[in-house]
């Protein structure tokens, strides 16, 4: 067996510049992730590695912890009667259950002032969770900021280290100065790294226009699962997808530059079953040969990724030669599915009437739906729209959804 590994080895080095020896590339497949989640770290009730174990076992593939102006690093405690608070009296029982008294850490007095239990970081608890192939942990921050008294968060996925917020006069600025410090960021460290706007009608705090000029910015939040972030919008201000058809008709005429692409993500808070931000409404599904942070990063830059809510796309696919966009549904038992293909139609003038602004230019029933754009279009997308309702809705009346990202606008 000795000589054989041996020979085999020879071989391999003899013949290295051909195929003989090299390793298949995997093959191109959809990965399961979210990139927006709270923990105890900042402002979440519950443990980290509790969530990570739950996203997990949920089929996920990968997962950020983005808590607010900190990455999970380093020592950290935290009063045992905060972390009740925050959740319930078996909180730190069920975390015993499910990893062991022995990896528990307390300190002080049970039942006194003084009682504390400790926070793991990231690199401490990655080891119990990650599965390679399977389910890797990716850092990363929600930058939280202000910009003219309202809330501008960004959230930058695999970073190296935790970047403050930068500040700024103006909403624009701040999301301009704070994505100038990410990129700085990610040539410095010479590592993958992806920023996104999160919840943008949060206090309807950032608008289209807003979006639309931060040109180095290419991916916003046009579903999270917080049900206070105003996704449907109201009588003054646009639905969120309103809003994205809005950004991309200005960048696509009078800025000129690609269009912002849309991310689904939970924002989750709560874990317990209480009212408020929970796991596993909304998720992105990114098509790579390797599950690591970079792969997926590049991917998602491509453009190489749909948003969901619940429905599950077995492909999409846009050829460049016939303008065609065409999807492949993975339909479930009971549910009926209707998509909409939507485009912002071009003016000979250059001009943007409203009226041309996320149109809808087909409707189909059809599992494998599809679109060829005539050449009006500035871009196409496609929204499908499930007749079922989500596990855990978000919001009054929500259907599950899957996004596609816009495509033709080259």
């Amino acid at each position: 067996m000795f000589h054989q590994t041996l020979t085999l080895l020879s071989l391999c080095f003899a013949f290295s510049f051909t195929t003989l020896c090299h390793a298949e590339d995997p093959p191109l497949r959809w990965w399961k992730g979210n990139l927006h989640t709270h923990s105890l770290w900042s402002d979440g009730d519950q443990f980290p590695e509790m969530i990570a174990d739950w996203y997990r076992s949920e089929g996920y593939n990968f997962l950020a912890l983005t808590d607010h102006n900190v990455l999970s690093e380093g020592m950290r405690w935290m009063d045992h009667a905060s972390i009740v608070k925050r959740s319930d009296a078996e909180i730190v029982d069920r975390y015993r259950d499910r990893f062991g008294n022995a990896w528990v850490e307390t300190r002080g007095n049970e039942g006194e002032a003084d009682h504390q239990v400790r926070i793991k970081p990231l690199d401490e608890f990655r080891y119990l969770i990650e599965q390679s192939g399977q389910f890797i942990m990716i850092p990363a921050e929600e930058i939280s900021d202000r910009g003219e008294g309202k809330p501008v968060h960004i959230n930058a996925t695999n970073l190296a280290e935790a970047l403050e917020p930068a500040g700024g006069e103006t909403v624009r600025q701040v999301i301009e100065n704070n994505l100038r410090a990410i990129l700085e960021h990610e040539k410095a460290h010479g590592r993958e790294v992806l920023p996104h706007v999160n919840h943008p009608n949060f206090h309807y705090a950032v608008t289209a226009e807003d979006l639309a000029s931060v040109v180095s910015e290419r991916f916003f939040e046009v579903y999270n699962g917080h049900p206070g972030v105003n996704h449907l919008g109201d009588d003054e201000h646009p639905s969120i997808e309103r809003m994205w058809d809005i950004i991309n008709a200005l960048r696509q005429t009078t800025l000129n530059v690609p269009p912002m692409m849309g991310i689904a993500t939970d924002d989750s808070h709560e874990y317990h079953g209480k009212p408020g931000s929970r796991p596993g409404r909304g998720w992105v599904m990114v098509r790579s040969r390797y599950l690591t942070p970079e792969h997926l990063i590049r991917a998602m830059k491509k453009g190489d990724f749909y948003a969901s809510s619940g429905v599950s796309l077995e492909d999409v696919n846009f050829k460049a030669d016939t303008k065609t966009l065409t999807l492949r549904i993975q339909g479930e038992p009971g549910a009926t599915y209707q998509t909409e293909f939507i485009a912002t139609l071009a003016q000979e003038d250059g001009l943007i009437d409203e009226h041309r602004i996320g149109v809808t230019v087909k409707r189909s029933a059809s599992l494998t739906p599809s679109y060829t754009m005539s050449g009006k279009e500035l871009y196409v997308r496609a929204v499908v729209t499930s007749s079922q309702p989500p596990r855990d809705p978000s919001f009054d009346g929500q259907k599950q959804q899957a996004w596609t990202q816009p495509v033709g606008w080259e």
